[in-house]
């Protein structure tokens, strides 16, 4: 197809990666799917003469360097980045180590960032490109047992926010994508939900049943990712993708909620808030 673009997508060989590849070349683009092992991507996305499979630790930029000149070397161009690898290291903050915390920063912020830095010279001489990062609800509403998980994804909605300003004048464009709760790999255990290591008896009783019930929703949510995966092709195909795409009915009404308890707090503390103003 005359319109066929090159799709860049991290975390393809399970989960929501996955469904967006194969969304991507059932809709006529080339598709460059990468994981820490390219022959799982080959097998969870099947062969495909439009898909090139490579081996990719996202927290590795030597790795992503390398990564994106097989990709061009290949295609000739990457058109459309979809940072989508992440993973869970759920618990209260005082159970998680400090090196679960740092390892939750490095794969879910700062491995889109290693990522991003790789592919944007590319779009740059282009003049040209879309840059889709997969965020959550959790990014925008913070909640009990996600501290680590939230923390990444708040950091990735503030980088994206103020991204597009950066890259805007090349004609490269930015969308945070914020799902809901959807049928992806996110919740299987040892994988990509990673237990706390500490343990701390006040916490005890709390993180027993906490784990009890993210165990028990795996594979239950509600949201259908390849539905999802069909809209992020769509709104890429679109030429003119949002700033945010909040996904899924459970996240609207999530953050709608939040923006009103935002908006009530605003109200609360307007008057104090005008006095702080400076006065020369």
């Amino acid at each position: 197809m005359s319109d066929s673009k090159v799709w860049f997508v991290t975390g393809a060989a399970r989960g929501m990666g996955v469904d967006i590849a194969a969304a991507a070349l059932a809709a006529g683009h080339r598709v460059v799917g990468t994981a820490r092992s390219a022959e799982r991507v080959r097998d969870a996305v099947g062969d495909h003469e439009n898909l090139l499979a490579l081996s990719l630790d996202i927290t590795d930029q030597s790795a992503a360097d390398t990564a994106v000149v097989a990709a061009v070397d290949r295609f000739g161009s990457i058109d459309v980045l979809v940072n989508n690898a992440g993973n869970f290291y759920a618990g209260f903050f005082e159970n998680i180590s400090a090196n679960q915390f740092r390892a939750q920063m490095e794969t879910n912020f700062f491995g889109p960032l290693n990522v991003t830095r790789a592919v944007l010279p590319t779009m740059r001489t282009q003049r040209s490109g879309q840059v889709f990062t997969i965020t959550s609800t959790a990014g925008m509403i913070g909640g009990e047992f996600t501290s680590a998980y939230a923390a990444s994804k708040f950091a990735l909605e503030g980088w994206m926010e103020t991204l597009r300003f950066d890259l805007a004048p090349f004609g490269i464009s930015t969308t945070a994508i914020e799902p809901g709760f959807f049928r992806t790999e996110l919740l299987t255990e040892g994988s990509s939900t990673i237990w706390p290591e500490l343990d701390i008896e006040d916490y005890a009783e709390r993180t027993a049943a906490t784990i009890e019930i993210w165990k028990s929703m795996n594979g239950k949510q509600g949201g259908d990712p390849a539905k999802l995966a069909d809209a992020i092709v769509t709104l890429s195909d679109s030429g003119e993708p949002p700033l945010r795409f909040v996904a899924g009915a459970d996240a609207v009404g999530g953050v709608e909620q939040h923006l009103a308890e935002i908006q009530g707090q605003l109200d609360a503390n307007r008057s104090l808030s005008s006095s702080l103003a400076y006065e020369g």
